[in-house]
């Protein structure tokens, strides 16, 4: 199956972050490391988390959100550009900001939860 030989290679690309987990969601694949969901491979694209900071860089590229179908687009995914995915170095480091994204959206949900 295509997509599953590009989870692979997305995975071996993406095997100097360390150990990576792809589990089946909605039609692709979400993407985790040390127990953060940092991105989604769905559809042939590999999209990354973003914050208001880290999402210029991908606008910059050219790159859109995530959209698994017409009516729902996920803002806070955008896809990797196809230069950076090639080059494992490069696509680390955007999978390490990414990762740091998901962290911060994480303890940003926890100092809200604990809050009266």
């Amino acid at each position: 199956m295509a997509d599953d030989s590009f989870k692979d290679y997305v995975l071996d690309q993406l095997r100097g972050l360390g150990r990576v987990e792809a589990r089946a969601m909605f039609g692709g694949h979400g993407l985790y490391h040390a127990g953060l969901f940092f991105g989604v491979v769905y559809g042939g694209r590999l999209y990354f988390k973003t914050d208001e900071a880290t999402r210029q860089g991908y606008v910059q590229l050219g790159m859109g959100p995530f959209q698994p179908n017409e009516k729902q687009t996920l803002w806070t995914y955008y896809e990797v550009p196809a230069d950076i995915l090639e080059d494992d170095e490069a696509l680390t480091l955007w999978a390490e900001q990414a990762c740091q994204v998901a962290r911060s959206a994480g303890e940003a949900e926890d100092t809200l939860e604990g809050e009266p």
